[in-house]
């Protein structure tokens, strides 16, 4: 994909998120089934960065189960960052754009226990800034640190696949997108409200598409499951563990 196409691709979401924020963050205060059973296994020691921290309902479990580690919570969207404050007083958030190339730069590298990143990915057009990305992840992490994150697998919900949309309606044109890009819309309508339409990028990712992403990036996969959604099939769960003496040692 060329840069063009992955910016323009991203522009998408930002004018979603810009436009939507609110009413978006509005049908997402419960926290995701997965999510639950990440946080019920995650270490409770060191710090955790949250990517794309959204209207702060990870944050909110966070301090509910009166977790020990520290947790940060990043996403780019002002609007879903000012929701989060108000979900979760007193936890830190800060306002950062994974394809930014310098977002990175105000954390310390090797500090982070782990880092969580939970329907983010499949937002992030383009192999090569998905692996720019999780390579600065991997610097972030102290040796043995897990990258846990979720995408949507939204060809089991028959509701997600007739949302589908041209790639014409954004303007795009469909042979300077990816495999697996896709164009869904989302609607919604407040009370009294007509209802509104809004598109968003969506990429979607196959189990040999993420092992190969992990290997190019500096992980292994550590474990992998399905969860949320009517069946339990929405989303793709795994735990990547850095690669290290020890990861390597442990393989033989």
């Amino acid at each position: 994909m060329d840069e063009k196409t992955a910016a323009r691709l991203l522009e998408i979401n930002r004018v979603f998120y810009s436009r939507f924020g609110a009413a978006f963050a509005a049908t997402r205060r419960r926290v995701q089934p997965g999510v639950r059973r990440v946080l019920d296994s995650l270490p409770d020691e060191g710090a955790w960065l949250d990517l794309g921290c959204g209207s702060g309902a990870l944050a909110a479990e966070w301090l509910a189960r009166g977790r020990k580690s520290t947790y940060t919570g990043l996403d780019f969207s002002a609007e879903l960052l000012a929701e989060a404050a108000r979900s979760a007083p007193g936890v830190a958030f800060l306002q950062a754009d994974l394809a930014d190339p310098g977002w990175a730069q105000p954390f310390q590298a090797g500090a982070y226990r782990g880092a969580l990143a939970f329907a983010v990915l499949h937002h992030i057009p383009s192999h090569a800034l998905r692996v720019r990305i999780l390579r600065q992840v991997g610097a972030l992490l102290g040796e043995n640190g897990w990258f846990v994150h979720s995408e949507w697998q939204f060809q089991n919900a028959p509701k997600l696949v007739g949302r589908i949309q041209p790639w014409s309606a954004a303007g795009v044109d469909e042979a300077d997108v990816e495999a697996g890009d896709t164009l869904l819309d989302w609607r919604f309508a407040m009370p009294g409200q007509a209802e509104q339409t809004g598109l968003r990028y969506v990429h979607l990712f196959t189990l040999a598409e993420l092992a190969a992403l992990a290997a190019e990036a500096g992980f292994s996969v550590a474990g992998t499951f399905e969860s949320d959604g009517h069946g339990g099939r929405l989303s793709l769960y795994q735990v990547w563990e850095k690669e290290g003496p020890a990861t390597k040692a442990r393989r033989g």
